[in-house]
């Protein structure tokens, strides 16, 4: 699936979660899937605690994300000063 295909499964409305964007039609943001798999939850686990996903609306949830660091990005706090940032 390309890109703007899996696009079109999120959503950002001011009316639905405050504008956050989410999987379309739900109310499933698209941080706490992408929260999820860095905590270490499987795709699986999440998909049987919100059974309205897909597999797909996980890639999109990641695509979506990746597409964010292209151009921005949140400086990080070193805990070590040894440490490089980008």
């Amino acid at each position: 699936m390309i890109k703007e295909e899996l696009f079109k499964r999120i959503s950002i409305d001011p009316k639905v979660c405050f504008g956050k964007p989410c999987i379309r039609g739900t109310r499933v943001w698209v941080s706490l899937i992408v929260d999820n798999i860095a905590a270490g939850v499987s795709e699986d686990e999440t998909l049987a605690a919100y059974p309205s996903l897909t597999k797909e609306d996980i890639r999109a949830a990641l695509a979506y994300a990746a597409e964010l660091t292209h151009d921005r990005y949140v400086p990080l706090v070193s805990e070590s000063p040894h440490e490089i940032q980008a």
